[in-house]
């Protein structure tokens, strides 16, 4: 088996779908030599049963599907599958996340040409075309830490002295080293991950990839960034602006800090601690706020988008919009009738916040480089999946 991809799933059964949809449309690697093991976490909206009826034996992918009786977290859950699957080589991905059809023979290109490496990271996109930070970072040793969470770092994010928390001052376009591989997607040899024992399974969540990027780099791997794009919905996965997400994430914090630079950088010690204390402090303050605007208009957290679909598949779109009380525009095209500037001219986008692409007509490649070339505001990428009748657009899902 070449590749093997694990995904962890908690909640959000039609991320999952999407993701393993995308990956089926790979190009330049034989499909036959990949398969995706999916690791349940106790879901509670029937994942399980819903993705084993989409991904039966006939799919064209191996699609196995781990069934957990609790919520074992994201590391431990990941370290399940790893020591389960056949690949030569592993990627861990989010569920949020969308591959085009180019990236995992990209990515596994690289691979083959750096066998000194450890773990590889691409590109990702916002679903409003922009990069993502958080695609390549440095090493969050005492000082990066300390910049980062005092705004040194969003102050002068160009400079190294400062701004290594993002590597900002690397070019985007160029395959570069980095400290930091993000978990959203990380592809490294199964032997090298096995032999790194995976995760440490003290973090829970946020975190992991982290400390798994610095104990390859102490092991005397290289960590690289592919520019190859793929498309994150950036956090749609987990559920942010909680409690128990600020506790989680800023513990995990506490955990690296403590594991890997307690004892070599105890003049900082506190200013750190203080430091994310404070900014999980900050965190916290708008969720009561939130709440109250969200219960006393119930509306203002799930507001109904103006979509403009682009597409073949106008009567399927009409009538899941017609469902679902959403409005959409229908635009009939495809990716060889479409202007190449439609984002920026020919089309009136101002009333849309929602540019949705039929995934039947235009490839994923196509979407993600012309939303990453043209500025479209605060207008996001949304997909219709016309033979699952799926539409998904970042923060909400119809079918």
């Amino acid at each position: 088996m070449l590749l093997s991809i694990i995904i962890v799933n908690y909640n959000v059964r039609y991320f999952v779908e999407q993701c393993i949809l995308s990956v089926a449309r790979s190009k330049g690697i034989p499909l036959e030599e990949v398969e995706v093991f999916v690791v349940d976490n106790h879901s509670s909206d029937h994942s399980v049963s819903h993705l084993r009826h989409c991904f039966p034996a006939s799919f064209p992918l191996r699609v196995e599907v781990i069934a957990n009786r609790q919520n074992l977290g994201f590391g431990r859950a990941n370290n399940q599958a790893l020591h389960q699957v056949t690949g030569k080589y592993v990627l861990f991905l989010n569920p949020d996340t969308i591959l085009t059809e180019d990236t995992l023979h990209e990515v596994l290109q690289a691979a083959e040409s750096h066998p000194e490496a450890g773990v590889f990271g691409v590109k990702m996109l916002q679903s409003d075309g922009s990069f993502a930070k958080e695609s390549r970072r440095g090493l969050p040793t005492p000082w990066t830490a300390f910049c980062r969470m005092t705004g040194l770092g969003n102050l002068f994010p160009k400079t190294r002295l400062f701004g290594n928390y993002y590597m900002q001052f690397l070019d985007l376009t160029q395959f570069t080293p980095i400290d930091i591989v993000s978990g959203a997607f990380m592809l490294g040899e199964r032997e090298k991950l096995l032999k790194m024992e995976g995760f440490d399974e003290d973090y829970f969540m946020y975190g992991e990839d982290i400390d798994l990027s610095y104990r390859l780099l102490q092991a005397g791997f290289h960590n690289f960034y592919v520019p190859t794009p793929i498309l994150h919905y950036k956090g749609e996965s987990t559920r942010k602006y909680t409690y128990r997400y600020v506790h989680v994430f800023y513990q995990a914090m506490f955990i690296f800090f403590k594991k890997h630079f307690h004892r070599s950088a105890i003049w900082l010690s506190v200013p750190i601690r203080l430091a994310i204390l404070l900014k999980a402090f900050l965190s916290l303050i708008p969720l009561p706020f939130r709440a109250i605007r969200n219960y006393l208009n119930p509306a203002s957290a799930h507001p109904s988008p103006h979509i403009l679909y682009l597409g073949r598949s106008g009567t399927a779109v009409r009538e899941l919009a017609a469902r679902h009380g959403i409005h959409i525009d229908i635009l009939d095209a495809d990716a060889t009738s479409l202007p190449e500037g439609h984002l920026t001219k020919g089309i009136d986008l101002k009333p849309y916040l929602i540019i949705a692409y039929d995934t039947a007509d235009f490839p994923f490649r196509f979407i993600l480089n012309r939303f990453e070339t043209a500025p479209t505001g605060k207008r996001h990428i949304g997909l219709f999946h016309p033979d699952a009748q799926l539409l998904v657009t970042g923060k909400r899902i119809f079918t």
